[in-house]
């Protein structure tokens, strides 16, 4: 239900979605801690993150109930413009009816109502962390983007959201993040622009112009696989949720470590768009098809529409390597795992390539072939993807270093 609204609400982007799907993961955790004695609460660990409310104590609570009043809570919270919440009271009533139906009245009151009073409290903190309505502002037209060699130039034709002649979120590199180190991690070193043949920087551009004339049918399926536009799906963040979904589904995780599996998925990708966002105004790198028309081939274009963002580092890379990282800290690193995010989608109208799902022995073998999407598309150079890929591995690494059992 989160990715349905996150999909058919206006104004989606991967900045805001990666944002929810961190409150809403944590709302999800912190709902059911209390239920197992052995996990500690987030409350006093993330950043800005002080105090909750808790459980009255040697009082009875239906925890599913908890759980299920503060996700619906919070979806409302976190997307009052979205005109679909029907759908969301549907099934928050449907679900409430089937737990409460051999409940006690009391506990469920008392569940309802401590759900309602977390999510109040975790929407409360989110106001303060720069991301706050965030949709209401995707696309700044008074940001000065810098002008000269090396530098981002807004694509004639974007991805989702065209016509994208603003960048999208240019102040998200600035919100608080979720892991207070990663809000510090220093900035990634960029390449030496050069356009002389030869040169690492032209080498790397080069790469893109001859792949993208020779893509094979699987490398087209894997870069519109991957690709995730905003417009038509629940965006990357969303597809690592759906992943972290599948997840649980093959390991069958007890109630608090599927939440726990939501919270740090949703933190990750969170934190891997702030930081990398960062990165890129902080560089306002250009994306491949700026450089191989001035240098290379003034005909090419990328086999995926370019996004309205500078490309340096890759946001895809990153937030996969942050979600593949937690995932395997989580349920190990060898797994057996089909990813059907994009299951019974009509091929492609652009490039009428088909959607099929694909097969992973590892949460790290995923990742790199989302990174590597990004360069069969035409929008990334393997630098940028593999400075994102080291980058989301950092984020990940210090997520999984909060301490989640006493």
């Amino acid at each position: 239900m989160s990715l349905y609204v996150i999909k058919n609400s206006p104004y989606n982007s991967p900045t805001y979605s990666s944002r929810s799907l961190a409150y809403l993961g944590i709302t999800m955790y912190e709902s059911v801690v209390h239920s197992n004695p052995a996990y500690r609460s987030l409350a006093g660990q993330i950043n800005g993150l002080a105090a909750l409310p808790q459980p009255q104590p040697k009082l009875e609570y239906n925890w599913p109930l908890v759980l299920n009043a503060a996700q619906a809570s919070m979806l409302y919270k976190l997307y009052p413009h979205g005109n679909i919440m029907g759908r969301v009271d549907s099934l928050q009533t449907a679900v409430a009816n089937g737990l409460a139906a051999t409940e006690k009245q009391d506990v469920v009151e008392r569940s309802v109502i401590y759900g309602w009073s977390l999510a109040n409290a975790i929407f409360d903190w989110s106001k303060t962390d720069g991301g706050y309505e965030g949709y209401s502002r995707n696309f700044n037209p008074n940001y000065k983007v810098p002008v000269g060699k090396s530098y981002w130039v807004a694509p004639p034709k974007g991805s989702g959201q065209s016509p994208s002649l603003y960048p999208l979120h240019p102040d998200w590199g600035q919100n608080r993040t979720f892991v207070a180190s990663n809000g510090t991690l220093p900035l990634p070193t960029l390449l030496e622009y050069s356009s002389l043949p030869g040169s690492l920087y032209y080498k790397e551009h080069e790469a893109v112009y001859k792949k993208n004339k020779v893509l094979t049918k699987e490398e087209k399926e894997i870069a519109i696989w991957w690709a995730d536009d905003p417009a038509h799906t629940a965006a990357p963040p969303g597809h690592s949720y759906n992943v972290a979904t599948t997840t649980i589904k093959v390991a069958k995780p007890d109630l608090v470590k599927a939440a726990e599996t939501y919270a740090r998925v949703g933190m990750a990708v969170a934190d891997a768009f702030i930081t990398c966002w960062k990165c890129k105004y902080m560089y306002h790198r250009e994306r491949p098809s700026t450089f191989i028309t001035a240098t290379i081939s003034k005909e090419w274009r990328p086999f995926w529409p370019e996004p309205p963002f500078p490309a340096f580092s890759s946001g895809h890379s990153t937030q996969a390597a942050a979600a593949a990282t937690v995932l395997t800290d989580l349920y190990g690193k060898r797994i057996e795992l089909t990813d059907s995010t994009h299951y019974g989608h009509p091929p492609d109208p652009i490039t009428g390539t088909a959607y099929k799902p694909r097969r992973f022995k590892s949460f790290w073998a995923m990742a790199v072939e989302c990174a590597n999407s990004r360069f069969y598309g035409g929008i990334h150079t393997n630098n940028d993807n593999q400075v994102g890929l080291t980058e989301g591995k950092k984020i990940g690494d210090n997520i999984n270093k909060l301490v989640w059992r006493r």
